[in-house]
This record gives structure tokens, sequence and C-alpha cells, in this order.
């Protein structure tokens, strides 16, 4: 299961939600035709579309740096929308020292310098809404990079401080001693050593990425904020990465917990509130009996994107090869109520 948190894999799902923009400053939506803006205006649209996964470092180049960047993505809009593309989603773009493809964000607010700018992106989102297209960007919630300076703050910080307890640290590596450890092939314990604070911190995945600690309010409340940040550029919604790993209890396998639930429905119910027809999909990488609990009684994620269902329904739904890039569409169907994804590759 380790190897799906780094899968950088294609995938065209069937999913949904829309853009509300808050901030002037930020607001950059185009005058759109009639019924482009009643498409961007449907509260179920993630039922009905078709999202492109991509990586921005790996899709289009624009200056010959050997790099894909957001110039590069916005010059093949046209491109995606003839493929008939109606939601791109993209894998993590923010500041990070990249020893895990991304996925170990030293900055939540800025785009990764080699990938362009802030205004880079405006442009991108602008041209995308114009062409009725939605973006759903990738968030990683669950850790940040040791880079990052609220962990940097955090462990120059006393024991027990407001800033310390932005993440999860102990006297000893013995706590939680029943959760299992998912980069077993690379790491030999849930708990690593740190020489400045002068304490072991929780990580669920490489010792470079810290776990949140979501028993903070203060944590809750700036991932929050994180998420208005990027509401107001006009993205759609967020796969949120690695959700079922958010809290940590003793005597628990510390996966799919009542207290992450709570924190999920926290999360939406500020989402549903700032922006309206956004979504929210969560990647718990989970069985499929754990994975139905995401969806709350609506007021969790919308969606799911469990890898395991990934491997049931390419046996199930995608058994034969398809004829056509519109046959494989056809037979990627995604639902919501049962979280059906269909994925090929290769």
């Amino acid at each position: 299961m380790a190897g799906a948190y780094a899968s950088t894999r294609r995938r065209i799902l069937r999913c949904c939600s829309v853009v509300m923009l808050r901030r002037p400053d930020m607001n950059i939506v185009p005058t759109l035709d009639t019924e482009t803006a009643q498409k961007l205006d449907d509260e179920l649209w993630f039922k009905d579309v078709i999202i492109y996964q991509l990586h921005v470092k790996a899709f289009q180049d624009s200056n010959g740096d050997g790099v894909g960047d957001f110039v590069g993505l916005t010059e093949r809009l046209d491109y995606l929308q003839d493929l008939g593309v109606t939601a791109l989603w993209l894998l993590p773009f923010y500041p990070s020292p990249s020893r895990d493809d991304g996925y170990d964000i030293s900055d939540y607010g800025d785009i990764n310098p080699v990938f362009g700018t802030m205004r880079n992106f405006r442009r991108f989102m602008q041209d995308a809404k114009r062409r009725g297209l939605r973006v759903i960007t990738e968030l990683v919630v669950n850790h940040t990079s040791d880079q990052h300076p609220w962990f940097k703050r955090a462990k120059r910080s006393s024991k027990g401080s407001s800033a310390r307890n932005w993440y999860v640290w102990d006297d000893t590596d013995q706590r939680y001693a029943g959760t299992r450890i998912i980069f077993s092939d690379s790491e030999k314990s849930n708990w690593t050593w740190n020489q400045e604070a002068q304490a072991y911190y929780w990580h669920r995945f490489f010792s470079h990425q810290p776990d949140l600690n979501f028993d903070n309010p203060r944590v809750v409340k700036a991932v929050l904020q994180v998420m208005k940040r990027w509401l107001d550029t006009g993205v759609d919604g967020f796969r949120l990465d690695a959700v079922p790993y958010l809290c940590e209890r003793e005597g628990t396998s510390n996966e799919n917990l009542p207290e992450t639930h709570a924190v999920l429905r926290r999360l939406r119910a500020a989402l549903d509130e700032y922006a309206p027809n956004k979504v929210l999909l969560a990647e718990a990488n989970q069985w499929p009996e754990n994975v139905q609990a995401y969806f709350g009684k609506g007021d969790e994620c919308h969606t799911a994107d469990p890898a395991l269902a990934h491997r049931f329904r390419l046996l199930t739904s995608c058994w034969a090869r398809p004829s056509s890039s519109a046959q494989l569409i056809q037979r990627c169907r995604f639902s919501s109520a049962t979280s059906r994804v269909c994925q090929r590759s290769g």
C-alpha cells in the first residue's frame, strides 16, 4: 500500500464541485458565457466530470529547463479540453525539498519557484475557468516537511509550549506501539529523535515528514486558512492526502479514528460556509468498508480515492482493453455513493 502514496500515475475519474472567489484582490474570474457560468454553478458537478490528474513538473516545459511549469500547462489547456477532460487534478506544486515528490511541503501558501510564480498560477486559473475547466489541487494535511517554518519553530520551542504543540512529541518512542509502519522498507519506527527539541516526534510516513497535531485547534485553524487561500484563487476543491491518520489515540491502530472524522466534519463545514459547491476528495487508502465512513452523513468528504478500490475496479470494470479513449472514459466512472473508481495506466 505504501507505493500508492508516491504514485504519480494518470487517472481518469468521475467526480464533482464549483468556485466562489471571496477576496477582491485575488478575484480572477473572467467573463463567462451563460452556458459556461451555469455549468460552473452546479452544486453536483463532481458527479459528472472527467478528471485528468497531472504533475505540473512532468507535463509541459515552457522555458527549456527540463521541468514542466504553469506557463507550459496553460499553453496546453486547449489540448486537455480536446481530450474531453472537464477537470484537472494537480499534484503538489508548493515549495518543497522534494524528498517525497512534493508531498513534503515547506510552504502551503506559495508556488514552487521551479514551476513558476503565483502570477503564472492565476493566469492558469483564469484560462482554465474561461474554458469551463475545474481545478482540484492536492492538499497534504497530515504532515509537513521538516523544513516547514511550523516545525522549525516547534523544535526550538520549550516542551509544553503552544508552538511545540503543533506537532506530536514524546520523551520516548514507545507510545502508540500498536501502530503499523507504512513505509516499512525505509522506516524502522513511527518516531524519530530530534536533537534540538530533545524529544521524539511522530510521523506516519517518512521521518522528514512530521505529523501535524490535529488535537490542537490552532492547527485546524491554520489548515482552514490554507484552504481559504487557494479557494480565493478559484480552485474547485482539494484532494486531502492521507486523511485516515490525522489523529492518534493510545491502544488503537491510529487509523480511521472518530476524532479524525470530527476534524473532517470541521473542515467540510468551514468549506461549505466559505465557498459553497466546492469538493473534498479523501485519499483514504483503506479497506472499502472503512472508506465508506469518509463520506460521513454528507458532512465529511464528497468523494473518496481509495487505492484498493482502484485495483478492484480495474479488474471488474476495465478488464478488456478499450478500443478508444471514448470507451476508456465511458468505463471509468466514479460514484460518490459507493466510492467506485476505475484506474488504468500503461
